[in-house]
């Protein structure tokens, strides 16, 4: 080997790895974009490379194109540039590298910069399973489903420039493309707001619009404020509607939250009356869409953490349905306190379910499964024994399981009249040195009523004619109830709230014929009738044609030991008959 060669060898092994070194002496660049790297289509983003301060030129790099994206100069105090893209389309989503040029060469390419352009396809919908509400340090499953057939879908946080969980999708039987992102442990310490999007494989950089964000609210301890609503939660569209979150605790704020809602509308605290802090939460006017299960949340400013949750509170939005039902009540809309009654609502069109509703009411509509009755559903409302207190107006409505907070048109109001108990005290009696007085549709005079042991009745009724009073029709005779003992079941109306009706007195009273008498049959229980009814008849044959008739309610007429008076001679009673005097005014 000649001498000349030599040298050159030695020459190029020490020049190779200097140059080399002095290559690899130049750090690889920063890469990065405000305000982020997944950007809105039509908005604008700017991507920074930062280098070193001997760095004299910066190329910005796009996979797929064998040239440079573009050249900056490098800005004051010159370690990096700006590369500024003031309106963003789907060519700018890609994957971006950049390098600088200094005295001493090229540097190595900086780690790729995925530029992400959002709002090419329809959003998808997020939820959370079961529902937003999280206790400190639980999980919770977030739902991410759409009707397009997305290969990938990404979950992102808001605060964070990149994407939390990128999951493929699953086609569940819903026909609803989705991804399940499990998410916690969660700490009241941070705000956790979520947003996804979806993609398909062949346009990875090309996302969807964002779904609507989902907030977690991180539930505590403290106590729970009040849900409430100066209407009832039965409403029709239209309606104004404003719920109210109350509480004695001074929260500074306050959230509203639906069951499979999206967001959770928060309100500043007011403070409605001393002591109490709450806010309110205006809804109307109403539609379908209000209809479901609100609770609400109390929480201060300086924390993440809010309250338990309110007792639930469910708006019910009528008129969802074609049909109307019908709403009818037994034995009667007029009952005394202590009766069993009965509502029945029924409907000709199918319903799975009936509600019932009382006007003014602040409790929840009452809910029956519905039965198939010949031709029609129905389902009956009891109440055994019925109170003063559930005397009222009420309507029904029909609706479905799936769908329980939209209902029916209401049927017409029906109003339930409940008197006082059969026990209670009837008027105080006359005194006995005085004359029972009563007035009849103003008819002047006065009569004495017979009253017998044993006779056969005659019940009328009040009723006026041209003329003045005339009789009335006439109902049959009763039949005598069977005894308990026999064996026999009484009738709905043997009860103690029956006796109060059957108390009634009827008495048929010649007009101005004083000195004819009126008998009135009044039974003992053990005569066979257990209420003493008291029935009424004329005691003469030849009794003129007009004869005013008088309902008598409970019996507190002066009665005296008596002969029997000239007209029932020919029959004289088995005991003594009893009479009152009345001065007709």
């Amino acid at each position: 080997m000649t001498p000349t060669l030599t040298t050159l060898l030695l020459l190029g092994l020490s020049v190779g790895p200097r140059t080399r070194a002095q290559a690899g002496a130049l750090p690889a660049p920063s890469l990065w974009a405000e305000p982020g790297s997944v950007v809105p289509w039509g908005s604008a983003v700017t991507i920074w490379c930062q280098g070193i301060l001997e760095a004299h030129e910066f190329h910005l790099d796009k996979d797929g194109h064998s040239m440079p994206w573009d050249r900056q100069r490098p800005l004051e105090p010159g370690n990096k540039a700006k590369f500024s893209i003031t309106y963003v389309r789907e060519q700018y989503a890609g994957r971006y590298h950049c390098s600088y040029q200094s005295s001493t060469g090229s540097s190595e390419r900086s780690d790729p910069l995925e530029l992400v352009v959002t709002g090419f396809h329809a959003e998808p919908t997020l939820s959370a399973l079961p529902n937003p509400m999280v206790t400190s340090g639980g999980k919770v499953t977030l739902q991410c489903t759409s009707w397009m057939g997305f290969h990938r879908f990404v979950l992102m946080k808001e605060g964070e420039p990149r994407p939390v969980w990128t999951l493929d999708s699953q086609e569940p039987t819903s026909r609803q493309f989705q991804a399940l992102f499990l998410v916690g442990p969660v700490t009241p310490r941070a705000r956790w707001t979520f947003r996804c999007h979806g993609f398909f494989n062949n346009t990875p950089q090309l996302w969807s619009q964002p779904s609507d964000p989902l907030e977690l609210l991180v539930s505590g301890v403290s106590r729970k404020p009040s849900l409430l609503t100066q209407q009832s939660p039965v409403v029709t569209p239209g309606q104004r509607l404003t719920l109210q979150c109350r509480s004695d605790v001074g929260y500074d704020r306050f959230a509203l939250y639906k069951e499979a809602a999206r967001d959770l509308p928060q309100h500043l605290s007011l403070q409605p009356q001393a002591g109490l802090s709450g806010a309110d939460f205006p809804l109307g006017p109403v539609s379908s869409s209000h209809g479901g299960r609100y609770t609400c949340y109390g929480g201060h400013n300086l924390s993440s953490e809010w309250s338990a949750p309110s007792d639930p509170l469910d708006i019910l939005v009528t008129g969802q349905l074609l049909s109307t039902p019908s709403l009818s009540v037994q034995p009667g809309p007029m009952v005394a306190s202590g009766e069993n009654v009965t509502l029945l609502c029924q409907s000709w069109s199918f319903v799975d379910t009936f509600l019932l509703s009382k006007e003014g009411a602040a409790d929840p509509p009452l809910r029956l499964r519905s039965k198939y009755r010949v031709g029609h559903y129905q389902a009956k409302f009891s109440m055994s024994p019925v109170t003063s207190a559930q005397g009222g107006t009420y309507r029904c409505y029909g609706s479905y399981s799936t769908s329980p907070h939209l209902l029916s048109h209401p049927s017409d109001p029906l109003e339930l009249q409940v008197s006082g108990s059969s026990g209670e005290p009837g008027p105080p009696a006359t005194d006995p040195s005085s004359t029972a007085g009563a007035q009849l549709n103003g008819i002047t005079g006065s009569f004495t009523v017979w009253l017998c042991p044993r006779s056969q009745p005659v019940p009328v009724r009040p009723h006026r004619g041209r003329g003045g009073l005339r009789p009335a029709a006439l109902p049959p005779r009763r039949p005598p109830r069977p005894s308990p003992a026999s064996g026999q079941r009484q009738e709905a109306g043997s009860g103690p709230a029956a006796a109060t009706q059957e108390e009634t007195l009827y008495a048929a009273v010649q007009d101005a014929q004083p000195e004819e008498g009126v008998e009135l049959d009044q039974r003992d229980a053990e005569d066979g009738d257990p209420q003493g009814t008291t029935y009424a008849q004329a005691a003469a044959s030849d009794a003129p044609p007009d004869v005013t008739y008088a309902q008598l309610n409970r019996l507190t007429l002066r009665r005296e030991t008596s002969a029997p008076h000239s007209s029932q001679a020919r029959k004289p009673p088995a005991e003594p008959s009893v009479y009152a005097a009345l001065a007709i005014r």
